[in-house]
């Protein structure tokens, strides 16, 4: 989520680029909150997820340009170098998807820009997660990675909530971040993949305001997915 969960050659200001690297790291994420949440939002079934997934960049650069020619990498290399890692460590590497990742620096005081990679992650655990998300931080000098492990709502390990919502456009995204400083404090960011689709991973108390922030950018929240489990910050 380093990044999301936020980059600007231009600034040489290192603390700047290490917490907008971890708010990258949210490649594509979005804080949020479930628990206590109300009974409408209703969990997708776990066996729809795979078993986890990994949000990550080789991206350490400061983005301040949505137009940048950076953010349009496919990041062909290091899919093929992520789903090595995650074979030589044990598990088994799954489906990737790209996503443009859209997130607020306090900091700088405006919208940062990043390109990332979703990879599902089959036979494997906390721990291997874990360990394979620390190899990847540290082989591509991210503050950290996000670790998404699908759960069941009721698991007492739950603690995140992931959520994607079609009909979602970057620079929707971009405008009503700018736009919402509660979301701008409390969410931080979001990614969107290609095809359209909202993707935000969670902590815990937060699903009225993403519900609220979904509906301003167009979205209908009726054909929300939500998948719960635990989340973790790797670095």
């Amino acid at each position: 989520m380093k990044n999301h969960a936020m980059k600007n050659h231009a600034m040489k200001d290192v603390g700047a680029g290490r917490r907008a690297r971890l708010l990258a790291a949210t490649v594509a994420a979005l804080l949020l909150g479930v628990v206590g949440a109300p009974s409408t939002y209703a969990g997708t079934d776990t066996q729809e997820c795979p078993a986890a997934e990994i949000f990550a960049t080789d991206n350490t650069a400061i983005i301040t340009d949505p137009d940048d020619p950076r953010l349009d990498t496919r990041l062909t290399r290091f899919r093929h170098e992520v789903r090595q890692v995650i074979r030589a460590n044990g598990a088994r590497p799954g489906a990737s998807e790209l996503l443009d990742g859209v997130f607020w620096s306090e900091e700088l005081k405006q919208a940062t820009y990043e390109r990332s990679r979703e990879f599902d992650v089959e036979r494997v655990g906390r721990d291997g997660l874990h360990h394979i998300a620390g190899v990847i931080a540290k082989r591509y000098e991210q503050e950290a990675v996000l670790t998404f492990r699908c759960l069941p709502r009721t698991s007492p390990e739950t603690d995140a909530v992931e959520i994607e919502v079609p009909g979602v456009r970057v620079s929707s995204l971009r405008e009503a971040l700018v736009a919402d400083p509660e979301a701008r404090d409390k969410l931080g960011g979001g990614s969107v993949t290609l095809d359209g689709r909202l993707v935000l991973v969670a902590p815990v108390d937060d699903l009225p305001l993403a519900r609220r922030f979904t509906t301003a950018l167009g979205a209908d929240w009726d054909r929300a997915r939500v998948r719960y489990g635990d989340r973790e910050f790797v670095s």
